[in-house]
């Protein structure tokens, strides 16, 4: 597809949309918008303009003139991705969320909040707790994140063993469609069966399919209560063993199953100084219950506990104090940063298989590390099979080497995840960094199909392009 550059008179026309102070076209100050948390030297590219709208309208009347012109424009939320969805691989106009940061009510008769795009999610359950509710749809960054870019990638999160991920608690959107015209989908309503649920294909989208400017999001209760148990096994089998006999066995649903791999463990423990005696297991689980009776949670715990060590754990370490659910949450939390202190160069994946698959995987990512001379830790959401399998350059690689090594490596990575039934993202998304291995992952008729939907929402193909998929 050619597209049209941004010409002086297009600036022009932004400016007399959204005002002048809106509008950047400085170079230093564009290069912000340029890259996301993908490796900048691998996937960032410049924005010819960068646009900060207050409101739908303002979108509508700038996705007019860009579909008019034939001008590409992405969409960009905080910029916290780690697929690339963000970046303006085409150049044209960036539409950023940014002062769209307000919550517009707070519905307590329904359980629901109204708010822009551009808050951040931290915030959503800051201004709620004291009435004791939360919104349970949220990713493990949400203290950068903003709600929009979490619906653009149906963002997931630690938590989504027991509530879900974002697209559950999406009760509606307004969209802007790529033609610029301002849609409303979904509302303040449990069930709703009336034609397509086109909310949930917006979903996940990755802004390829409009721009989202306001969204409606279901609230639950807070829990008052919770525990957190770091558990040791003495091999990968062993800790995935024991997550269907949780649920099953003991007859609770845990907030979140964490998992680690001896490599991903050792290395934490390092970087934090800390003593667990990680030394002897192969594995661990970080067990979460919640709830609203303390008694009870303590004796889910409990029941936990003792189903693990029947089972063969070697430790299981209680926290139900803040200082220690910090002390343990902090070995998982740290392990990217720990990798980075051996090289800053990695490729972090979000593979997902079923469940009981993890143990089937994890023999491939030691075949493949060995046989590219590179560190794969693995650790992620063992409750729903979500892995952030990653690749480490190996400091002794030159740049060009590991550009291959990457390449190649992730191949073999994806082709051994979709044959044990999983697939190439499970909460990250494809944006560009993953899109090259779509043909992978996908049927020909289901890309086809895909392609087909975007041709309907985007004529043109200027919304977001050069993400997830080509349409050539």
């Amino acid at each position: 597809m050619k597209y049209n550059p941004v010409t002086v008179e297009i600036v022009d026309q932004l400016s007399k949309i959204v005002g002048s102070k809106n509008v950047i076209t400085d170079r230093e100050r564009l290069e912000a918008y340029s890259h996301d948390e993908t490796p900048t030297e691998q996937y960032a590219h410049m924005p010819e303009v960068v646009v900060t709208p207050t409101s739908a309208e303002e979108i509508a009347e700038i996705m007019r003139l860009a579909n008019h012109e034939l001008i590409p424009v992405t969409p960009r939320g905080a910029g916290s991705g780690l697929s690339g969805g963000a970046i303006p691989d085409y150049g044209g106009i960036v539409i950023s969320v940014e002062k769209m940061n307000q919550i517009l009510e707070i519905d307590y008769g329904n359980m629901m909040m109204v708010l822009e795009p551009g808050v951040v999610t931290n915030h959503v359950n800051e201004v709620i707790e004291e009435e004791g509710l939360f919104y349970a749809g949220y990713p493990m960054s949400v203290e950068t994140c903003y709600i929009g870019g979490n619906v653009a990638e149906n963002a997931g999160g630690g938590k989504a063993v027991k509530y879900g991920v974002t697209g559950r608690y999406v009760m509606g959107l307004e969209l802007v469609t790529p033609t610029g015209e301002i849609v409303q989908l979904g509302g303040k309503r449990v069930k709703d069966v009336t034609g397509y649920d086109l909310k949930q294909l917006i979903i996940g989208s990755e802004g390829t399919l409009g721009i989202v400017t306001k969204v409606i999001i279901k609230l639950l209760p807070l829990p008052t209560a919770k525990v957190d148990l770091l558990v040791l096994f003495e091999d990968v089998k062993s800790a995935i063993d024991m997550v269907p006999l949780i649920m099953t066995r003991g007859r609770i649903i845990p907030t979140s199953i964490e998992f680690m791999d001896k490599l991903s463990v050792k290395t934490s423990c390092e970087y934090l100084n800390e003593h667990l005696p990680y030394q002897q297991c192969g594995a661990m689980l970080l067990i979460e219950v919640d709830g609203n009776r303390a008694e009870q949670v303590e004796e889910d715990g409990e029941t936990i506990g003792e189903l693990c060590l029947e089972k063969g754990a070697l430790e299981v370490y209680v926290a139900d104090n803040h200082t220690t659910i910090e002390r343990v949450w902090s070995v998982r939390r740290n392990i990217a940063e720990a990798f980075k202190v051996i090289s800053p160069y990695q490729s972090l994946e979000d593979i997902v298989v079923p469940m009981a698959a993890i143990p089937d995987i994890m023999p491939e990512l030691e075949r493949i590390s060995k046989k590219y001379d590179i560190q794969i830790p693995c650790y992620g959401h063992a409750g729903d099979g979500n892995l952030h399998a990653t690749l480490v350059k190996n400091p002794d690689h030159s740049m060009e080497k590991w550009y291959q090594v990457e390449k190649e490596a992730l191949t073999e990575l994806y082709e051994a995840t979709i044959k044990l039934g999983g697939t190439i993202s499970g909460e990250h998304g494809i944006g560009s960094k993953r899109k090259p291995f779509m043909d992978i992952a996908c049927d020909p008729v289901e890309l086809e199909l895909m392609r087909k939907i975007k041709k309907a929402f985007d004529p043109n193909n200027i919304m977001n392009p050069g993400k997830i998929f080509d349409m050539e």
